[in-house]
């Protein structure tokens, strides 16, 4: 049985420490995987500094963020993981930038990121595909529709190769 977003999303919210982020939590969750992703409250003096001292302050912001938290975020991951039976991980957002600390690859054909696996779960859940294999087969398909002459011009280069190849002089081993 699938536990609901929204208990896993409360669950989160009354467990992180109120001092960690600012604003609301990003969670981006799947059959697998728990993203929690926190909004890091601005330092007062990043408004002063110019591109490249705000960048350094947005970085080590981060890295201390991440240093200072790690014990308490597997802490609470591991709490998730037996609560929810899935993986948990972590990231930051500040500005425009969400840094990932943590992700999961799950292998399906292929190991693909959480993003890509929601894009097979859309599809599994709309009906057009029975399964994750069924719905990356799919999208393969499409891609392969849609770039045809780029795809054949891919493969006369490829002939052009082994031509080559097989003109060349013979190794003796």
């Amino acid at each position: 049985m699938e536990t609901d977003e929204a208990v896993i999303i409360s669950w989160f919210t009354g467990r992180l420490p109120q001092e960690w982020f600012s604003g609301q939590h990003q969670f981006v969750l799947d059959r697998e995987e728990i993203a929690v992703v926190g909004t890091l409250p601005t330092p007062a003096t990043a408004e002063e500094a110019s591109a490249a001292e705000k960048a350094a302050l947005i970085d080590g912001h981060i890295q201390r963020f991440r240093e200072e938290t790690r014990e308490r975020r597997m802490e609470i991951a591991r709490e998730a993981e037996h609560r929810f039976r899935r993986k948990v991980s972590w990231g930051v957002s500040y500005g425009d930038e969400t840094v990932m600390f943590t992700t999961l690859s799950i292998p399906v054909m292929t190991r693909l990121r959480q993003s890509e696996r929601r894009v097979l779960d859309t599809l599994v859940a709309a009906g057009v595909a029975r399964s994750r294999s069924d719905a990356l087969a799919w999208c393969v398909r499409l891609v392969g529709h849609h770039t045809d002459t780029w795809l054949a011009d891919l493969r006369d280069a490829l002939q052009h190769v082994d031509r080559v190849r097989s003109a060349g002089p013979e190794l003796n081993a």
